[in-house]
């Protein structure tokens, strides 16, 4: 009897699939702010009276990044009203501040937020954002974005200087659905012509791009650039996108 009937018969045997495609998930990916959120918070918090620390904004934004992901599983950001805006920005910031060992009350976070947004930053990529992805093209791979931003992703890639390592964008806009809805991921898997089993998703958000790429079948990287996550071992953990082509040699 041949081997791989034996193993069919055991139930040990397995067809490997061929990873074709990576998408990747934009805000703290790829691109993150410039100056830092620390610099940001500080400037906006110096006019309070309030000192925080870098590693009491990382663990802040641990929080807060967590209620947005989890506002635009239920009730996405673009159908809120100002109002419902004003006060979501409002608690967002408290759980920055709360993150970092400062309380505040929900009036006097809506009035730091208010001063936030008048800080000039930007978003940039990170250093191991272009080569990796030059490298992951280079292997043949199907290179995209899948970000929940109401703008353009092509104008938003090439403003950053991705657009031309990218092979396609997909942005909530485009599809009118945020991760970790399926739709956003289907249009990235069609503009791929991929299937769910041979994509790869890598994010930050356990519940945007984990649970959102399990949700549809896409194996998920989980890119904990901050730490927040040391013990997690449910999927493949990386902390810099340099570790990742190792981790897709893994899975295919």
């Amino acid at each position: 009897m041949y081997f791989y009937e034996i193993s069919a018969i055991l139930g040990c045997y397995h067809r490997q699939v061929m990873i074709t495609a990576v998408f990747f998930d934009l805000y703290n990916t790829l691109a993150g702010f410039r100056p830092s959120r620390f610099e940001i918070q500080s400037e906006a918090l110096s006019e309070f009276g309030i000192e925080v620390t870098p590693h009491g904004i990382i663990r802040g934004y641990h929080l807060a990044d967590g209620f947005m992901s989890a506002q635009n599983a239920t009730n996405p950001m673009r159908s809120l009203g100002r109002s419902e805006r004003d006060a979501f920005f409002a608690e967002y910031e408290r759980l920055v501040l709360s993150g970092a060992g400062v309380e505040v009350s929900p009036t006097r976070a809506g009035e730091i937020w208010k001063r936030i947004r008048q800080v000039e930053y930007g978003l940039a990529a990170f250093d191991d954002a272009v080569p990796t992805l030059q490298q992951l093209r280079e292997q043949g791979l199907i290179v995209g974005l899948i970000s929940n931003i109401h703008q353009d992703g092509d104008e938003l890639a090439d403003s950053l200087g991705l657009l031309a390592h990218l092979d396609f964008t997909v942005t909530s806009m485009e599809v009118g659905a945020e991760k970790p809805k399926p739709p956003i991921f289907r249009r990235a898997l069609e503009k791929a012509n991929a299937t769910p089993s041979e994509a790869v998703h890598v994010g930050d958000q356990l519940t945007s791009d984990v649970d959102g790429a399990v949700g549809v079948g896409i194996n998920p990287v989980l890119l904990d650039r901050d730490g927040n996550h040391p013990d997690y071992g449910a999927h493949p953990r990386i902390e810099t996108l340099s570790e990742l082509p190792q981790v897709l040699s893994g899975m295919s």
